[in-house]
């Protein structure tokens, strides 16, 4: 017994997006009529041609992912993600946020010996004092 793949739930939606081909010299605007993990459905104001590969800007979501169309129709295409790419930019992000946190550990160390030094310099005057 064969069992199919399940396929991903696709949300319904209305998002404004970008398709952007041709190393980014050309674009399209379109709208995101359903998206799940794995894909979405394309729609546009007239017919267009573009290439097998292109990339899909999400302004709504700040998301770029790049995407092969699997379904062509005469206003609309159903792409599919390619998933490697969708998580290069977290894998980024989470790079940059570990920099950050070295960086801070770093400093919030150097604050806390000023700190200690500070306290030793004042601390001595106040005990004279009482």
């Amino acid at each position: 017994m064969d069992e199919e793949p399940k396929a991903a739930i696709r949300q319904r939606t209305f998002l404004k997006g970008t398709l952007y081909y041709d190393s980014r010299r050309a674009s399209v605007d379109c709208v995101i009529r359903d998206m799940s993990d794995t894909g979405a459905r394309l729609t546009f104001d007239n017919p267009v041609t573009v290439p097998d590969h292109v990339e899909l800007f999400i302004p709504h979501k700040q998301q770029t992912l790049r995407a092969r169309v699997q379904r062509r129709g005469l206003n609309e295409i159903g792409v599919a993600f390619e998933v490697e790419r969708t998580l290069d930019p977290r894998r980024t992000a989470d790079a940059e946020l570990q920099q950050r946190v070295e960086s801070l550990e770093t400093e919030i160390t150097a604050l806390k010996r000023l700190v200690a030094k500070l306290k030793a310099k004042v601390l001595p005057h106040d005990l004279d004092a009482a």
